[in-house]
């Protein structure tokens, strides 16, 4: 794989009126990452005493988080309503010449920033709420 644009990860979510993904802002910065727990089942037979790991066992998770600038004033309202209400949404975040990464996810952290002669911008955190699809190209 080559070098790429970090400008080119997009963030997509479900639109509620015909469920079609919608971008809904221009990410500066952004992050991806994916966690797993793991399960010692290490006892007392253990070859060597090595530690010993359930195969497929503990549980997995992904975090996103990004900043940038809104796409317009409906994504603001979008993403804005989501973090109020806690609602776990499908979202895909598409990485260009790898895959879209898919599932549902919920805002755990929107902040808003901004100075007196630039624009508005804004710091978005999310956790996944169920299992995840990874679809290559």
């Amino acid at each position: 794989m080559t070098a790429q644009r970090g400008k080119d990860l997009l963030l997509k979510v479900r639109n509620e009126a015909d469920s079609a993904f919608v971008t809904v802002a221009g990410l500066r910065a952004r992050s991806l990452s994916f966690n797993a727990e793991s399960v010692d089942i290490t006892h007392t037979e253990s070859a060597g005493q090595w530690r010993e790991l359930l195969s497929g066992g503990g549980m997995r998770r992904a975090s996103l988080s990004g900043s940038g600038l809104f796409k317009d004033g409906e994504s603001d309202d979008r993403l804005r309503s989501l973090f109020f209400s806690g609602e776990t949404v499908q979202w895909q975040v598409i990485i260009p010449d790898f895959g879209t990464l898919e599932g549902p996810f919920q805002i755990s952290a929107l902040e808003y920033s901004g100075q007196h002669d630039n624009e508005l911008t804004f710091e978005i955190a999310m956790e996944s709420a169920g299992a995840l699809s990874f679809t290559a190209l």
